[in-house]
């Protein structure tokens, strides 16, 4: 079985990564780097939403008018997605779970990269986390291809990141054991954890492309 950059042993704390040693888990540097640079993208991403959403509302107070800078076209418009339903699923701004979120994630990398441990039960935190958040944009991803019809960069951006953190938070707890499968998954899940991503980032891609397929046709 070859060895993948995200299945090294190098540890951020030096130590040894291995089942039973006590005092916890700690991560790879890839995996390290991995969380830390998409909680920043994640963070900027929300960042930019809350800010043209308070500035949306701020000109309709005053009846005026605001474009934010992403809104390019009917397709590409975080105009119409911010203020559509959906945007405020939990009764405020969607945004404002990943200003939350996100430097949590960031918090976590920094505290590997100075050699923190974590017990199971905090990366198994972090992972119903990451679900949570897969889940919730999956039904957005719905919303925004059927449902409200446009697309927002930044909530892309969002989604993005988002699967990533999760589906690598997985691969790390199933390759410490923290989750259980079987031997031969455990192996597959290792040596072709890119396989994962690159389907799910792909079947996004698809169905972005074929739901406004006549307008894409008309760029070219």
């Amino acid at each position: 079985m070859t060895t993948s950059a995200l299945d090294e042993t190098t540890r951020t704390d030096g130590g040894s990564d291995e089942p039973g040693v006590p005092g916890g888990v700690a991560a790879g540097r890839a995996f390290t780097w991995l969380l830390l640079i998409c909680g920043a993208l994640g963070l900027v991403a929300s960042f930019v939403i809350t800010d043209d959403k308070f500035k949306l509302l701020q000109a309709k107070a005053e009846g005026k008018t605001y474009t934010p800078a992403c809104s390019l076209n009917p397709i590409i418009s975080c105009t119409n997605v911010m203020q559509s339903p959906q945007a405020h699923a939990f009764g405020f701004p969607n945004p404002i779970i990943g200003l939350v979120a996100y430097p949590v994630v960031m918090a976590v990398a920094m505290s590997l990269f100075a050699g923190a441990r974590y017990r199971s039960w905090y990366w198994l935190g972090l992972q119903a986390g990451g679900l949570f958040g897969v889940v919730f944009c999956s039904w957005l991803q719905y919303q925004t291809l059927y449902t409200i019809g446009s697309l927002c960069l930044w909530c892309s951006l969002a989604w993005t990141v988002t699967i990533a953190i999760f589906w690598y938070t997985l691969v790390h707890n199933i390759k410490h054991r923290i989750i259980k499968v079987p031997a031969g998954a455990r192996s597959l899940v290792l040596e072709f954890h890119w396989v994962v991503p690159v389907l799910w980032y792909g079947i996004i891609a698809t169905l972005i492309l074929t739901r406004w397929w006549s307008y894409w046709k008309t760029l070219v």
